[in-house]
């Protein structure tokens, strides 16, 4: 799953950072305008490639069944990636590490988007 969410952020980043790139080079906005118009652009296409992570791990949680029957894998998913941990859901014991593995992947993942973000105001 961490390979999986690894090429979907790998995909999402280089498409970002080259449009962000291009929009720079044709500067002919005002500038605090187009600065404007490529954060809002970056920042929710990054939290759209966040929650389509979040999405495969829960795919994930119920294929394996983590969780019990009627708990929300989505739910359970995000609390997990976010690293929120509220512990109102927890997975059964054979697949317990799947919670830490997830959350180590949004840690991660959410650094990149940080320098992503970064990468595309100094282009601007």
């Amino acid at each position: 799953m961490s390979a999986c969410n690894i090429v979907i952020h790998a995909v999402v980043t280089t498409a970002v950072v080259r449009v962000a790139q291009m929009v720079g080079a044709k500067n002919t906005w005002h500038p605090w305008l187009l600065l404007i118009i490529v954060m809002i652009a970056t920042v929710s296409i990054l939290m759209i490639a966040h929650t389509s992570e979040v999405v495969v791990w829960s795919l994930a949680y119920a294929i394996v069944n983590v969780a019990s029957a009627d708990a929300d894998v989505v739910y359970f998913a995000f609390v997990n990636y976010t690293t929120l941990g509220y512990g109102d859901i927890t997975p059964i014991e054979p697949w317990r590490l799947l919670g830490p593995m997830t959350a180590m992947n949004g840690v991660l993942l959410f650094g990149w988007s940080t320098a992503v973000i970064l990468r595309c105001l100094e282009k601007q």
